[in-house]
């Protein structure tokens, strides 16, 4: 039987790949303590059907390429915030003032140095 492991999609910036951080809780041999261990893990994703954030269940299968040996099986849970990119603004051309400046003289700078008395 293949294996299945459950996680949550990281990246899919891939043309047909995805990008799944799957989290398994593991107890210390001595300490008796838990802890988290994740790992990234590169599946096949036929449709481009997940998007980062979605919560998917993928399964083992032949090596697809070097680094993928999983292909998506389901999209569990959809992420609630949908990533839209925004359209490029141009900069607006400045307009030259076209109103003529008075004649005003530079005010002259106060002198920094000190006056001894």
């Amino acid at each position: 039987m293949a294996k299945t492991l459950t996680g949550v999609v990281v990246s899919d910036k891939g043309d047909k790949t995805i990008v799944i951080k799957v989290t398994i809780s593991k107890t210390h041999p001595i300490y008796k303590k838990q802890f988290f261990v994740s790992k990234k893990i590169m599946a096949h994703d036929e449709k481009n059907q997940a998007h980062i954030g979605d919560s998917v269940v993928i399964e083992e299968t032949r090596p697809i390429s070097s680094r993928k040996k999983f292909t998506l099986k389901q999209v569990t849970q959809t992420a609630g915030i949908e990533h839209v990119e925004a359209a490029p603004t141009l900069p607006e051309k400045e307009v030259p003032d076209t109103k003529p400046k008075a004649n005003v003289a530079p005010k002259a700078k106060e002198s920094t140095k000190k006056e001894t008395a």
